[in-house]
């Protein structure tokens, strides 16, 4: 199953931190206590991965306030054959 990098931005100002943190919390529980937050070093946005069939599926997760500007990647890895024939069709 795909898995995707799901992160939300949002403002610096302490009251747009706390409305980005009860809109999550409010969405879902299950968001909430497994994202991470960087808002505590000056980076104002969450991150989640999670295991899910399409990528519209990953955006409906995200609550409706924030959902067309967070950013959704679909994650993967590489085999050492992925990367050499990677580095071969560069070379090409």
């Amino acid at each position: 199953m795909p898995r995707y990098l799901i992160e939300v931005s949002h403002d610096a100002e302490h009251a747009a931190c706390v409305r980005a943190l009860h809109a999550i919390e409010d969405y879902g529980s299950h968001l909430f206590t497994n994202a991470d937050w960087g808002c505590l070093d000056g980076v104002h946005s969450c991150w989640l991965i999670a295991e899910l069939d399409n990528r519209n599926e990953a955006r409906m997760m995200i609550h409706p306030e924030f959902r067309e500007e967070a950013r959704v990647i679909q994650l993967n890895k590489f085999t050492r054959e992925e990367i050499a024939d990677l580095v071969a069709g560069l070379k090409k």
